[in-house]
């Protein structure tokens, strides 16, 4: 047989539009996966991008390192079904209708509607799918669109319920107030993996505050904080029982200020510096030395007297707590219940606060202050730092200030700072399970096997309990029904019970479609109603290999047959995002792994040395590239470059 001639001038890109076309037109892929039917079976699970933004290389990296293994599996005698899937919920597509609509708050959407800012959020989902059909058809990679699944789909939602009641009867479910990280911008708490992608180094202002001792006259506790904005919601201070204190006269002053023997540099920043050490300490007189634990129980005064009445139950006195530490700040931490973890703790355990008392919290759903504090009433919290620090020294209450440089969480969407304030919401117990999830850890394969063994290991030996909920709406909401004092809770799994319960029939499990919908109380307690709440979506995701089958409402003993998957793939960043919630979800619903062979790659970086981003699209137009006569070459030196995570470990 005659060679074909090969002109001088070979377009490659010409030449894979031929392939794509030929591909095309005789149904090759899909007449490749009917041809195999019947084989054993290589289960593979496809993580759902967001659908509201156009792909980019990290995804097509990632894509390409699915093609290659999922076309090898074929090869090789298996029957390899590969189904593309969508996350349609949550925050990336929210943000976009609030940026549309110039959507401020919460309010704004309930003025305008739930059933109508919904449909706006449907409306934009499907916006970017033929540009992704085109980009993904464009580099060869095999999957099917058609039977692709979508995580607003209404069978897909019920799955996510029927997942939540099994947690719930496992008692892996609880309600909860908890001080979170917090989007102001978006309204939500978000999930400790969610606060690990933004990080940020930015100057915040660092004050050191006065807290007179009531008592005895120029006497004053010193705090430090790097959050002004805290101070008017004081109502403890805490100090560390064992480290030791002093009482010291300042010559300047005649003030006589109480502080950590090891950090006097706070204040006298001089004696750290040994030319100049001896003159700072001629700045002060010691006084007296003592244990931590001889302040427990004195009265201050704070620097607002907003809440002044809760004294009587318990504030404004001194506390203790291990958490204090000597390498920073004057040893004396500022409690501020609502917006600390450790100050939330720390005034629970002491009975500053008490457990299902109203919590002082003068910071509304878009992080400005209530009427509660007027002198700074409409305020956002960031930007009454600058005018909180001069009130305070118009009355002599600050000692100090300073700017400091540290890392900073940002909203991984809106790009944001996020602030920690406590919030009511619904929880996974994940601490319970640690063990078992370090256990089916061990049973999977990675490549590379040090992220398995270091980056995840470790992220799960310190996993925290999840919040699952979000005050948002668009989204698959929480299917808890529970009574006016929160003694009744009825959790519901499938539409089909939530028709029975609710004597209606359903078409859509979307918020406008079940809000008003009432339980009967089987204990005489009226009328039960759901909480105000819809997933994360990352829970949605997490629940991807049981909801894209339906399970168990249909396809029971095909998904049996191929859990756990035989192959999955990301990037490095899923280890704390799709990686992470696959298996908690898996450990607390069958004590298994979601998966048994895992590739992770490293990260396509922009020409700027940043992530790419949709959010910031900071990439070339992937489908001109590919058309490029260099293509080849700059494909697989992005891929060889990129396939290797060591760099970003």
């Amino acid at each position: 047989m005659a060679l074909r001639e090969v002109p001088e001038r070979f377009s490659f890109p010409k030449a894979e539009e031929e392939i794509l076309a030929y591909w095309q037109a005789n149904q090759t892929f899909e007449e490749s996966v009917r041809l195999s039917e019947g084989k054993p079976p290589f289960s593979f699970y496809d993580g759902p991008p967001f659908a509201t933004g156009l792909p980019h290389y990290g995804h097509i990296l990632a894509g390409t390192i699915k093609d290659i293994v999922c076309r090898y599996a074929h090869q090789t005698g298996h029957y390899v079904p590969r189904r593309f899937g969508w996350d349609c919920h949550g925050l990336p597509v929210e943000f976009e209708i609030d940026k549309k609509l110039a959507i401020k708050g919460r309010q704004d959407v309930l003025d305008m509607g739930i059933d109508k800012y919904n449909d706006e959020c449907r409306a934009i989902v499907g916006r970017y799918t033929k540009e992704w059909e085109v980009t993904v058809n464009r580099v060869g990679r095999w999957i099917d669109f058609e039977k692709g699944y979508r995580t607003m789909d209404l069978n897909y939602m019920e799955t996510v319920w029927w997942v939540f009641k099994q947690l719930h009867q496992k008692d892996c479910v609880y309600r909860g107030f908890k001080v979170m990280p917090y989007s102001c911008a978006l309204n939500t708490p978000l999930s400790n993996f969610e606060v690990q992608q933004n990080y940020k180094d930015v100057q915040d202002p660092a004050v050191v505050a006065n807290f007179p001792l009531i008592g005895e006259e120029n006497v004053y506790f010193l705090a430090w904080t790097t959050t002004p904005w805290t101070l008017p919601s004081n109502l403890a201070l805490c100090v560390n029982p064992e480290f030791e204190y002093v009482r010291i006269k300042d010559a300047e002053s005649g003030n006589i200020y109480i502080i950590l023997a090891s950090r006097l540099i706070s204040i006298y920043p001089e004696l750290g510096n040994p030319k100049k050490a001896a003159d700072a300490k001629k700045k002060f007189t010691e006084l007296a030395r003592f244990k931590g634990a001889e302040l427990k129980g004195k009265e201050y005064r704070p620097p607002f007297d907003y809440f002044e009445s809760t004294r009587a139950t318990g504030s404004f006195r001194v506390i203790t707590g291990g958490f204090v530490t000597d390498d920073s700040g004057t040893g004396i931490v500022h409690c501020a219940p609502a917006f600390g973890e450790e100050d939330y703790k720390a005034c629970l355990e002491n009975g500053v606060i008490r457990l299902g008392e109203k919590l002082v919290c003068p910071v509304d759903a878009d992080g400005r202050f209530t009427d509660e504090v007027p002198d700074f009433k409409g305020l956002g919290v960031k930007e009454a730092d600058q005018q909180i620090i001069p009130f305070l020294k118009a009355q002599g209450r600050i000692v100090r200030v300073d700017v400091i440089n540290h890392s900073y969480p940002f909203c991984w969407r809106s790009d944001t700072p996020l602030i920690y304030r406590a919030v009511p919401g619904t929880f996974v117990r994940v601490e319970k399970i640690k063990d078992r999830l370090l256990a089916n850890n061990g049973q999977t394969y990675w490549v590379p096997s040090f992220v398995k063994e270091k980056r995840f290991h470790n992220w799960l030996e310190n996993a925290r309990d999840w919040a699952v909920s979000r005050n948002r709406f668009w989204g698959t909401p929480i299917p808890m029904w529970m009574s006016d004092d929160g003694e009744e809770v009825v959790v519901v799994g499938s539409k089909a019970e939530l028709e029975e319960l609710a004597g209606v029939k359903l078409t859509d499990l979307h918020r406008e479609f079940i809000d008003n919908l009432e339980i009967p109380s089987k204990k005489g307690k009226g009328t039960l109603k759901r909480v105000d709440e819809v997933f994360d979506c990352w829970f949605e995701s997490g629940s991807m290999p049981y909801a894209q089958q339906h399970y168990p409402f249909e396809n029971k003993e095909y998904f049996e047959a191929s859990f756990p998957a035989d192959f999955i793939a990301e990037g490095i960043d899923q280890t704390r995002g799709w990686f992470y919630t696959l298996m908690v979800l898996s450990t607390a619903l069958f004590d298994k792994p979601a998966f048994k062979n895992l590739i992770c790659n490293g990260l396509v970086l922009a020409a700027d040395g940043q992530k790419m981003s949709k959010r910031k699209q900071n990439y070339p137009d992937p489908t001109k590239v590919r058309s490029s006569p260099q293509t080849d070459t700059r494909q697989r030196t992005a891929y060889v470059n990129a396939a290797d995570p060591r760099p970003t470990a």
